[in-house]
């Protein structure tokens, strides 16, 4: 079909300025930022695990983070592990943690009142009476990365599915590009210290940092006036404060009907908005009516 007229566009089509559209950060400058997320989440997930093993305070070290593939990341993960796809509720950002075979059934041993022995050689695969303590585990993975994620509220972070086999698991296809942040776990009833390894690929840390976002230019800061809107018709209670008296448990507990507890009704009487002393000011009548005369104001 030929048209018979040419059609010209009722208005400009919209072109993207450059500038802002940044471009998804790289490794390079993921980098410094997770390692100092890092520090944070050692200290979070230390202190979830003794909560949850009732002992001393671990000492956590967090690894500088480093990039791999998820093949190579696969060569370093033993064929037993309590390995965890996890992802915020809300985003579809997974990322991978994996805690070390020996640490789980050591901790496993504990619980029911061994000394915290490991079996030689390791199974094939965790024992149902791990299984509780993996979720359990988890779930301190889990808070810790909410609490230095910015995603503090219980569940916002949750397990997908896990795996004692990473290669059943397959999180991610083995060319993904990985930054991988390894935490060096030291109980103070364990002789050797255990790793816990967090892989996230470069689209989650991008989704869960927000680094895509170019930062908003902070404008001139403008001072609110209390006398202006929407705060200058705010009703706000005032209190008066006539007497403030003690009177003994006892004394209290034989008050009666007509009883007559003499006061004294400061010269200087305060008042309060929330608990927060505004002025001071001194009884007196307007109108037949008790007013009080403001002698300063804070």
């Amino acid at each position: 079909m030929k048209p018979e007229r040419t059609f010209i566009a009722e208005r400009p089509l919209a072109q993207h300025c450059p500038e802002l559209l940044r471009p998804a950060p790289g490794a390079s400058e993921l980098l410094p930022v997770l390692r100092q997320l890092g520090e944070a989440l050692a200290r979070g997930f230390a202190a979830g695990l003794a909560k949850l093993s009732g002992g001393d305070l671990p000492a956590a070290r967090c690894n500088a983070p480093r990039e791999c593939t998820m093949a190579e990341l696969a060569q370093d993960i033993a064929p037993l592990a309590a390995n965890c796809l996890m992802a915020p509720a809300a985003r579809q950002a997974p990322f991978l943690a994996s805690i070390e075979a020996p640490a789980v059934l050591r901790m496993v041993d504990r619980a029911f009142g061994g000394r915290g022995q490991v079996p030689s050689p390791l199974p094939e695969a965790f024992p149902m009476s791990a299984e509780l303590l993996i979720a359990r585990l988890e779930s301190v993975v889990a808070a810790a990365a909410g609490q230095v994620l910015g995603l503090p509220d219980e569940g916002a972070i949750r397990a997908v599915k896990r795996d004692g086999c990473l290669d059943l698991l397959a999180p991610f296809a083995a060319s993904t590009p990985l930054i991988v942040l390894t935490l060096d776990i030291h109980e103070a009833a364990a002789t050797e210290a255990w790793k816990l390894t967090l892989a996230f690929p470069l689209e989650t840390l991008t989704e869960l940092l927000g680094a895509a976002q170019p930062a908003p230019k902070a404008g001139p800061r403008v001072e609110a006036n209390p006398k202006e809107e929407p705060f200058g018709d705010m009703p706000l209670t005032v209190t008066a404060v006539l007497v403030d008296m003690r009177i003994g448990f006892s004394q209290l507990a034989r008050l009666q009907p007509g009883q007559i507890i003499p006061v004294a009704v400061a010269r200087s009487v305060p008042l309060k908005v929330a608990d927060q002393v505004i002025a001071h000011g001194s009884i007196g009548e307007v109108d037949d009516r008790v007013a009080v005369q403001i002698t300063n104001a804070f």
